[in-house]
């Protein structure tokens, strides 16, 4: 391949991990003003002082705020989704490996606090910046087909019970892992109780952990 090809390629070498770490710094920055401040709060120049960066090569490389803003939502749900496809349920048996999905769920939003954030934040726009993204929906959808996937082994051999829907299985173990997160703040101060205490947080999970079990459990015959 000539030279004159090979600088109409992609950057190599070098320069190529220099712009990916740029990207980097761009996105995590971004990340903790968007999910601190919101988008109409978040302010470009604070990103730049953040990652070091000029305002120049914000715009170069995401085009626009909005554009940035895509990127992070991405970024986080692709991580999200990245994660759980490691985990490999594939020789377990179905209950255990459904019930490992959520222990990882469960977990990754209590890790990643900007995620809930992000998310209430952008369900407040009623979505409008995540209907731009190409990306998320295709980075989503295998997650649901591995549950279906245990769903129907455990119908089959009869430890899980028959007719429960994939995407509504997912989006209840996800319920039960955001919900009272993403509202700790003001359920706390109803209630008196501190829900990101680490002792309510460890009876919770082994609450909704319990409800999640019970509720898969095969139905008696009648």
């Amino acid at each position: 391949m000539s030279s004159a090809r090979k600088r109409m390629g992609a950057p190599l070498g070098p320069r190529a991990v220099n712009i990916a770490e740029t990207r980097e710094r761009i996105l995590r920055a971004a990340t903790d003003q968007f999910a601190q401040h919101g988008y109409t709060g978040a302010r470009v120049d604070a990103i730049c002082k953040a990652a070091d960066v000029n305002a120049r090569m914000v715009y170069h490389y995401f085009t626009d705020k909005a554009g940035l803003y895509v990127a992070v939502l991405e970024k986080v749900l692709g991580e999200l989704r990245a994660e759980e496809l490691k985990l490999d349920v594939s020789a377990t048996a179905p209950l255990s490996g459904l019930m490992t999905m959520f222990d990882f769920i469960f977990g990754h939003f209590a890790r990643h606090p900007e995620l809930i954030r992000l998310l209430s934040s952008e369900n407040l726009m009623q979505g409008e910046f995540l209907k731009n993204s190409s990306a998320t929906p295709q980075a989503a959808s295998p997650v649901v087909e591995h549950i279906d996937t245990l769903l129907r082994r455990g119908e089959e051999d009869g430890s899980i019970r028959a007719g429960i829907n994939a995407l509504h299985l997912y989006i209840v173990m996800v319920a039960l892992s955001y919900f009272y997160k993403s509202n700790a703040y003001t359920l706390s101060i109803i209630w008196n109780e501190q829900l990101l205490s680490q002792s309510w947080q460890d009876e919770h999970y082994r609450l909704a952990r319990d409800v999640l079990e019970s509720f898969l459990a095969p139905l008696p015959r009648a």
